[in-house]
């Protein structure tokens, strides 16, 4: 596949004032030359004026192009960038041109995959171009160019370099069986797969905040009918997203929107209000309220804190009552529930004044709005270190590379304590490098290759 020269366009389709198209292979140059009007002297890395040119070398288009010689390019390949007029006929014109000169229209991801076979980046940087690209809020970017600098890929070398002299001081007894594994050697072997482990489990650790970090937590909006949920929903997004009425019951369906806050994706769910209901139609709108709350991370429960009342989310723990079994939360869940008193500036009932934890707030006004925001940080940071505190965040294709990993080594470590045959401690620590090697793409990871890099967008 590497002796193909592959081109495509690189920025998104649509009227622009700038679109770039790009080829990637060894003979780039050549086919440069044929579909566009070149200098004599076209030197690397030095933008020059072309025209593209048709087969009878009429031109209908001009721009830059620059030429990045390989291996000093992103894939490693010789490279050839056209920059001109963002227009979408021209732009699929220029790339037509070139497919008819002797490139081959590139595959999505297919740059950043010879980027990773030619040596310029591992698997984890490659993932990382995406992650960047589709970065939603400031911690995830910094995470993102975190990973694209090799922060995993150089933790998951270590972690490699770590474990290869165990490997070497086992495989040195299996070479000489007459040898029995002193409590000494065993000991030092013990003490440094433990720290690998350590390593391990840190890494695994920040896979939630990985995952917040990417996609966004799941923030589920809930509550009784007409509290005001949809007014949160478009206060926290600056805009009028959801519509707002006095009649209770005009959300029947959920209602998704995207926001940072303090640097944190929020992935917003407006629900159906949260009520015994006759209505076939809001009945189904609060059955997908339920199935919203099963999957969210967190819940911000909205009242009406100028009326009397009590919380109808409740806790399903021993020691906490549901006052009603078909809005209740599992423990973990109401643990990431923030009460928001809706209606403040109305005052507040004395029903709500005695709960400390509750956020007075008012849809009208805004006041409280900054509160509720530190306090959706404060819920998130105590699932785990964000970006801003650990540079590492891994996705979950790494966690369970980093999990099969530390689950050979425990088996290593098992087999050692026992005194069991070297051959076996060998083959465990064998199959732990062999996990981190699917980290960073240094072993066999053909069968994952061809599912990361089909997430790219084509030109990528």
């Amino acid at each position: 596949m590497l002796s193909d020269t592959i081109a495509a366009i690189s920025t998104a389709l649509g009227e622009a004032a700038i679109s770039v198209v790009r080829m990637s292979g060894p003979q780039a140059l050549q086919v440069a030359e044929k579909a566009f009007k070149l200098p004599p002297k076209l030197t690397p890395r030095l933008a020059h004026l072309v025209h593209a040119v048709d087969a009878g070398g009429t031109a209908f288009d001009h721009g830059l192009l620059l030429h990045f010689k390989g291996p000093a390019s992103y894939t490693g390949e010789d490279v050839i960038e056209f920059h001109g007029h963002g227009g979408v006929l021209v732009t699929q014109r220029v790339l037509e041109r070139l497919l008819a000169c002797g490139a081959r229209a590139a595959e999505p991801g297919e740059f950043t995959q010879r980027a990773f076979l030619n040596g310029k980046m591992d698997l984890t940087q490659a993932e990382a171009v995406m992650d960047l690209i589709h970065a939603q809020s400031t911690l995830a970017l910094r995470a993102a160019n975190e990973q694209l600098g090799g922060a995993i890929g150089r933790e998951a070398q270590a972690m490699q370099q770590e474990i290869i002299p165990v490997l070497a001081h086992i495989e040195a007894y299996i070479d000489f069986p007459e040898e029995d594994i002193s409590p000494e050697t065993g000991a030092d072997l013990l003490k440094r797969i433990d720290a690998v482990l350590l390593r391990a489990e840190k890494l695994i650790a920040t896979s939630e905040q990985g995952r917040i970090l990417r996609h966004g937590a799941r923030t589920v909006i809930s509550g009784a009918p007409n509290v005001g949920k949809s007014s949160l929903l478009n206060l926290l997004l600056g805009f009028e997203r959801a519509i707002v009425s006095p009649t209770a019951g005009t959300t029947r369906d959920t209602i998704e929107e995207i926001i940072q806050v303090h640097g944190i994706p929020l992935r917003l769910v407006d629900t159906a209000g949260l009520r015994d209901s006759t209505d076939d139609i809001e009945r189904v709108g609060i059955q997908r309220t339920e199935r919203e709350l099963d999957r969210a991370d967190l819940v911000i429960e909205v009242v009406d804190g100028s009326d009397a009342g009590t919380s109808i989310l409740r806790s399903t723990a021993k020691d906490e009552p549901a006052r009603n079994p078909r809005f209740s939360l599992p423990p973990e869940l109401a643990r990431r529930r923030l009460l928001v008193l809706n209606k403040a500036d109305l005052g507040l009932h004395a029903d709500w004044k005695s709960d400390p934890h509750a956020i007075p707030l008012s849809c009208v006004t805004g006041e409280g709005i900054e509160a509720l925001r530190d306090a959706i940080r404060a819920i998130i940071a105590n699932a785990g270190p964000l970006a801003a505190d650990h540079p590492v965040a891994i996705n979950a294709r790494h966690k369970a590379a980093f999990e099969r990993s530390a689950d050979r080594l425990r088996a290593a470590r098992s087999a050692l304590e026992a005194n069991e045959a070297p051959e076996f401690i060998a083959l465990e620590i064998r199959e732990a490098l062999h996990a981190l090697g699917d980290v960073i793409g240094q072993v066999d990871v053909e069968r994952i290759l061809d599912v990361i890099f089909s997430t790219f967008c084509i030109g990528k």
